[in-house]
């Protein structure tokens, strides 16, 4: 069984419901604090192929830290290896749960969507 690379906040609903969601559908996952190790600068590559390059779905944009910093100004303008960079840096601005499997990933958790990839 390949494993699921599980970017998490352990106390966000979404990723319980995420996580939930996996182990009921018998996939192994490997869980990984985001805040404390947020993915790499080629796993944020790889899920931003994955969303054809829109690298704003990436982000958190209920989070505080992305309100704090006023970035819902400064995303659009930015280029996506700037993008990438703050992404990498700042597990706090990234939309939660960050998941990675075989050739492909999703952020965030929406159950038809999730049926569709898992399933």
């Amino acid at each position: 069984m390949k494993v699921v690379k599980f970017y998490e906040y352990s106390q966000c609903s979404t990723c319980k419901k995420a996580l939930k969601f996996l182990t009921n559908h018998h996939k192994a996952v490997e869980r990984v604090d985001i805040f404390t190790n947020p993915p790499s600068k080629a796993e944020i590559r790889k899920m931003v192929g994955v969303y054809q390059g829109a690298f704003k779905k990436l982000f958190n944009t209920a989070g505080h830290v992305y309100q704090e910093r006023k970035l819902s100004e400064k995303v659009p303008k930015m280029t996506e290896a700037e993008a990438v960079d703050l992404l990498a840096a700042e597990g706090k601005l990234i939309k939660r749960p960050f998941v990675l499997f075989d050739d492909t990933g999703v952020v965030g958790f929406d159950v038809d969507a999730w049926k569709k990839l898992f399933e």
